[in-house]
């Protein structure tokens, strides 16, 4: 189908056409980009490794040959590749502050008891702030005891447990709480939890240590602390754990 425009119908769309144009020119002839000024350093460049494995910057806790990171790893037992707790809780031999956390999990597959009482174990940044790891798979507890809850202080946001037996994987990140000199929290610490690839913990801000007899509540402690795998008497078995201490944003240094 062929339109005809006539003399002011074209000379319309000309100017529209036109105004287009100027509109573009405009545009491009006022924007300016905008700069922060701030000299950032270069981010270091690493290898992510492979999907689920450990970066190039990473330390690997257990890579399922010995569990030589750990003070007390020798009293749990190593089968086929995996860590199965045993014989009373493990802490790693190095501290750490800020950092991301890998590590893979599963509770076991003949299932006894119930609510904590079915397999119970939990990864302690610093000694004091527990993330909880339990059987939550159509198993009924208080709902901030139950798996990837920040034990007595938060729920995790959905329930995203496997079937009993099945491998599960937590990636959290982990910012330290900051004192100054008096003991007062000037920062306190952050979770941040996915559960099976599913945002569980959203930077949630801790009140205190996760204690099970008592409120939660800070006390003064080192920058840097060891991680703790619990032993709550379940033979939870464990693989791939691998940590990367996060650095702090830094600025280029003057020339």
């Amino acid at each position: 189908m062929r339109i005809s425009l006539g003399k002011s119908g074209r000379a319309g769309v000309l100017c529209i056409l036109l105004g287009l144009c100027s509109a573009y020119t405009v545009e491009g002839a006022f924007v300016t980009e905008y700069v922060s000024g701030i000299m950032w350093a270069e981010p270091k460049v690493i290898d992510p490794g492979q999907a689920g494995g450990p970066p190039s910057d990473a330390i690997v806790l257990f890579d399922g040959k010995d569990m030589s990171q750990w003070n007390g790893g020798d009293k749990w037992k190593i089968e086929e590749g995996q860590a199965i707790a045993d014989g009373g809780s493990i802490t790693t031999k190095e501290n750490f502050g800020d950092c991301q956390v890998h590590l893979e999990f599963a509770t076991p597959s003949e299932v006894k008891g119930d609510g904590q009482g079915r397999g119970n174990s939990g990864i302690y940044f610093m000694g004091t702030y527990e993330v909880q790891i339990l059987d939550s798979f159509d198993n009924k507890t208080y709902f901030d005891g139950q798996c990837a809850a920040i034990y007595k202080q938060f729920p995790p946001l959905v329930n995203a447990c496997r079937k009993p037996g099945e491998w599960q994987t937590y990636d959290i990140v982990f910012s330290a709480p900051k004192f100054d000199e008096a003991g007062k929290v000037t920062k306190p610490a952050y979770l941040t939890v996915l559960q099976n690839g599913v945002l569980v913990q959203n930077h949630s801000e801790l009140l205190g240590g996760t204690f099970y007899d008592k409120a939660p509540a800070y006390g003064k402690h080192a920058d840097r602390l060891p991680i703790q795998l619990q032993f709550h008497g379940n033979p939870i078995r464990y693989r791939n754990i691998w940590l990367r201490e996060i650095p702090p944003q830094v600025l280029q240094a003057p020339k």
